[in-house]
């Protein structure tokens, strides 16, 4: 056990991007208008649905629990499927638009770490076209040594199981990991496969229970744009290197 920080792994939707509430639900609602479905999942309510991981799962969720009469032309998985394509596409077409951007300080974390040798990689529930999306975008995907994402492993998160998957790909020691999180979920996940974890939390996930994480911001921050510290110390206004060897160390 030499705690010596060795990886960064990164949930994507809410962590490395503001993706959910102006990209995905707005995605989803472009989806159903596609569809010829009148259903809008407002921002109130679609941080009510966040509670279930995944856009697949997402969906039918909402179906069992809001709309169980509703009956799709065919099988319910086919639709859900299908549904979930067109959503994908509304949600490329917002990335590619410039309407999401990266959150504060993420670019800055993964370079910093890219010039000292770390591994990063990425861990999230989203599907992989829109994670490869996101990364061509705003960063380069031959940065990150593992893209776990989607349907990947069976279970999602709060299982464990994507992270068990980065973990045993990667052939590293849990303790020489540290996690980029934004949600009670995918802390859970994470804190299950012995990782330590640090969340960024959002407007959807500022109120959710983080006890178990080692430290707790609003972003990353930036020298210039500071964040603030919910939970845990931080020696800087920014989250750096040296504070996540701290955070192994401690």
């Amino acid at each position: 056990m030499s705690n010596r920080l060795q990886c960064l792994i990164f949930d994507v939707d809410g962590t490395l991007a503001n993706t959910e509430r102006d990209g995905h639900r707005v995605a989803f609602n472009r989806g159903f208008q596609t569809a010829g479905l009148d259903w809008h999942w407002s921002v109130d309510f679609y941080g009510e649905l966040l509670t279930v991981s995944g856009g697949k799962e997402r969906l039918k969720y909402f179906l069992r629990q809001y709309l169980p009469e509703f009956k799709p032309d065919g099988e319910l998985n086919d639709f859900v499927a299908h549904l979930h394509q067109l959503k994908t596409k509304h949600y490329l077409e917002l990335l590619n638009s410039g309407a999401i951007g990266l959150r504060p300080g993420t670019k800055r974390l993964i370079e910093s770490a890219r010039a000292t040798g770390i591994t990063l990689a990425i861990a999230t529930t989203t599907s992989l076209p829109n994670v490869i999306a996101l990364l061509e975008k705003y960063l380069d995907l031959d940065w990150f040594a593992v893209i776990a994402a989607g349907d990947i492993v069976p279970a999602k998160k709060p299982a464990p199981d994507i992270y068990h998957y980065v973990i045993k790909r990667l052939e590293l020691d849990a303790d020489s990991v540290v996690v980029v999180e934004d949600s009670d979920n995918g802390l859970a996940s994470a804190i299950a496969a012995g990782l330590t974890t640090v969340v960024t939390v959002n407007n959807y996930t500022e109120q959710q229970d983080f006890n178990q994480a080692a430290l707790v911001l609003s972003d990353l921050g930036e020298p210039e744009q500071p964040c603030r510290v919910i939970q845990g110390n931080l020696a800087r206004n920014y989250l750096d290197l040296a504070a996540l060897r701290s955070i192994l160390i401690h």
